[in-house]
């Protein structure tokens, strides 16, 4: 140990790295290079999937929507074309036909996918704005974010169908004063009077929902738009270990047998499955994390051969030098440590200077990317993933030093004394 801070040692050390200073330094930029590239490639595939975790922060991963339509195919004496409705009892079916369904919302919109908007009125003030009739599970699937002092919609509303409503942060400016408490108010939805009992708080991704929804008990929107069982479409969650595309393929089945449709009709049933485009953004990152270890390693480990071909020509330059060395008493474990030290020092300084060069890159990067559409965020690189890389290096580093050092302890004094 005491070896290590020997100021003779790295005086040697420094001394040697002068004589071959331009190789030197090539060389250490090919390590530095393969660390910053393991960085770089690295943080920018965390960046990508926590943005796309940011992105769909308040929606349930394993989730998926599904909806009717038409028929592309006759069945059962039904015609093509025949319109499709889903009903209250399909939900229930769905959850009861297949276990993998942890929650499963009915949903109704009036406004949205070619309807009138609702004419919404408050002491003189008005506008059209979107009303969803929900139940109080839907924000299991999709999270509500709701203003202190208010909430959002329970059992109690539901089942006595009360009329309360949930209103958007615009709704809440266009028709109350900015000093106004809108929690316990009135506004009326289609002349039909609902007291205010939350604000919700819009977040951006959540698909075409806006600032300005207002949502109300699923019951209280049968009784108000007269949609009997009807329902608009299913936002369904699967749980966290269920196959979300076998799921998928299941709804479907089973909705096309309650409604008497061909098992081959592709058309009838819609569906969107953001578990799906997740799984596949989280495989992408995770693909680009696998290519950039590879390439890192590949690189350092180019980086540091290039750094033992150094030591090995410069051990031959030194021929006499070590054998002087040795001549006056220095053991083959003090001049293979020397040579040892030198290389690892080599590696681990490419190496920090990669790591610092890196960590200034995706700086940069998560400036540029700030207030962006693109999903991206805080793209990092774990620390156990750096100092993992650290500790490749200096592994590698001791091993390449070996073959130079074990070419300096096998100069004999003599041979070594001899060579010009």
């Amino acid at each position: 140990m005491r070896f290590l801070f020997d100021s003779n040692t790295w005086q040697e050390i420094f001394g040697s790295i002068g004589k071959n200073r331009t190789r030197t330094i090539i060389t250490v930029i090919g390590v530095l290079w393969g660390i910053l590239i393991y960085i770089v490639l690295s943080g920018a595939a965390k960046g990508l999937d926590n943005g796309f975790e940011k992105q769909f922060q308040n929606v349930a991963m394993n989730s998926m929507f599904t909806w009717a339509q038409s028929t592309s195919m006759p069945y059962k004496g039904f015609k093509t074309g025949r319109q499709l409705q889903l009903k209250l009892n399909d939900g229930v079916l769905l959850k009861n036909r297949i276990p993998e369904i942890q929650y499963i919302a009915p949903r109704n919109v009036k406004g949205i996918f070619g309807g009138s908007p609702a004419q919404i009125i408050r002491s003189g003030k008005s506008g059209n704005y979107a009303v969803y009739g929900d139940y109080p599970i839907s924000t299991k699937i999709a999270t509500k974010k709701i203003y202190d002092g208010g909430r959002f919609i329970n059992d109690e509303d539901i089942d006595g169908a009360r009329k309360v409503c949930v209103i958007g942060e615009r709704t809440q400016k266009d028709l109350f004063e900015s000093d106004e408490n809108p929690i316990g108010g009135y506004i009326r939805i289609d002349n039909v009077f609902f007291q205010v009992v939350g604000v919700h708080k819009f977040t951006p991704g959540g698909g075409f929902e806006s600032d300005s929804d207002i949502y109300i008990p699923f019951t209280t929107f049968k009784k108000l738009y007269n949609t009997g069982e009807n329902v608009g479409w299913f936002a369904i969650a699967a749980y966290d270990d269920a196959d979300v595309i076998k799921v998928e393929e299941n709804v479907k089945a089973v909705l096309k047998t309650i409604h008497n449709v061909n098992p081959k009709d592709e058309r009838a049933i819609g569906s969107f499955n953001l578990g799906e485009i997740f799984n596949r953004i989280v495989g992408f990152a995770k693909g680009l994390t696998f290519m950039s270890l590879v390439v890192g390693i590949a690189t350092i480990l180019a980086g540091v051969i290039g750094i033992g071909n150094i030591l090995l020509i410069s051990v031959k330059e030194r021929t006499k030098e070590l054998g002087v060395r040795r001549a006056l008493g220095a053991t083959p474990k003090e001049v293979r440590s020397l040579i040892i030290l030198e290389s690892v020092f080599l590696t681990m300084l490419a190496g920090v200077m990669g790591i610092v060069l890196g960590a200034g890159v995706l700086s940069l990067i998560n400036n540029l990317t700030q207030g962006m559409d693109f999903p991206y965020a805080n793209p990092t690189v774990p620390i156990p993933y750096v100092l993992g890389a650290l500790a490749l290096m200096v592994v590698l580093g001791t091993l390449i030093g070996l073959i130079p050092a074990q070419r300096a302890v096998s100069i004999k004094p003599i041979d070594a004394l001899r060579e010009e």
